[in-house]
């Protein structure tokens, strides 16, 4: 399915939808981002794209949608409490069988902790945080939507993200610690553009129902990552502790990412789809950026 001669609608139109906006200009399709809040409506009006501003928790979307068969990124995060994705619940309750085609933008963190092992997206769900579990429900509400409607969505787990301005400078300068290596889990990443690219092909080329992990599958630890960003930005390595220490020196949310290790597989994203990605590694990544 091309979305290259209609509108694409872009629900959560913050960097990624930006970034996802601009492939869409550069070949004349028009993209109309949705946003909450006052800088985002900003950004995405100084970039040239049809923006429209609404409070979904209040439903301020629901007339859009008298629209025929749209394809709809979605792009917004649940709401930040609760185990349900009840953002995602309310706006496709509201737009019925509307959209064309649904790329919902999930997490890998749906995985739950996996002791460091390599997966792939056969791997059973075993969300640990309350976050992963919204992004569990909001799965399976938009394939229960497909299931009902005969919808087509694709499901994009993905996990950190950087890019030139994305990366912890601020952090690295506080001299904030990090986890000593021996102990550090394994993280993993892709590039804010080729995360973009990957939605835009999902979008465009993939089979209906999908499930893809979208990493660059060149996992490193967070010690590592955090190590890494330091040597590009010319900054000290931050200090590292050990785990016994960490429980004060960390906050609640940064010692829930060090309490989950995994290595993710990305060949089902590049052999089914066929994505050469520009950035295939952390090292490259931030490579190409110095260079």
């Amino acid at each position: 399915m091309s979305a290259s001669n209609q509108n694409v609608w872009i629900m959560g139109c913050g960097d990624i939808g930006r970034r996802v906006g601009r492939l869409y200009q550069n070949e004349g399709t028009k993209a109309i981002g949705w946003v909450r809040g006052e800088e985002s409506l900003r950004l995405g009006l100084e970039q040239g794209l049809a923006m429209r501003q609404g409070d979904v928790d209040r439903g301020s979307f629901f007339p859009i949608f008298a629209l025929d068969e749209a394809p709809v990124y979605w792009f917004m995060p649940p709401q930040p409490r609760g185990e349900t994705d009840d953002r995602i619940r309310r706006f496709l309750k509201a737009v019925d069988a509307a959209p064309k085609r649904v790329v919902l933008i999930s997490t890998t963190g749906v995985y739950g902790d996996c002791a460091g092992r390599w997966i792939d997206e056969t791997e059973p769900l075993k969300p640990v945080a309350d976050r992963a579990k919204r992004r569990v429900d909001a799965e399976n509400t938009v394939q229960e939507w497909a299931a009902r409607f005969g919808g087509d969505i694709v499901i994009l787990r993905v996990p950190g993200i950087y890019a030139p301005d994305r990366l912890p400078l601020e952090r690295l300068k506080r001299g904030e610690p990090v986890l000593h290596e021996a102990e550090a889990p394994w993280t993993n990443r892709i590039h804010a553009d080729d995360l973009a690219m990957v939605c835009k092909w999902a979008m465009e080329t993939a089979p209906a129902g999908a499930i893809y992990n979208a990493t660059d599958g060149h996992p490193s630890t967070m010690t590592d990552y955090f190590n890494q960003v330091a040597d590009y930005a010319g900054l000290s390595r931050p200090p590292q502790i050990r785990m016994a220490e960490a429980q004060a020196a960390m906050s609640a949310g940064m010692l829930s990412y060090l309490q989950e290790s995994r290595r993710i597989r990305n060949d089902k994203l590049l052999t089914e789809l066929g994505i050469p990605l520009k950035y295939p590694s952390l090292t490259a990544g931030l490579g190409m950026l110095k260079g």
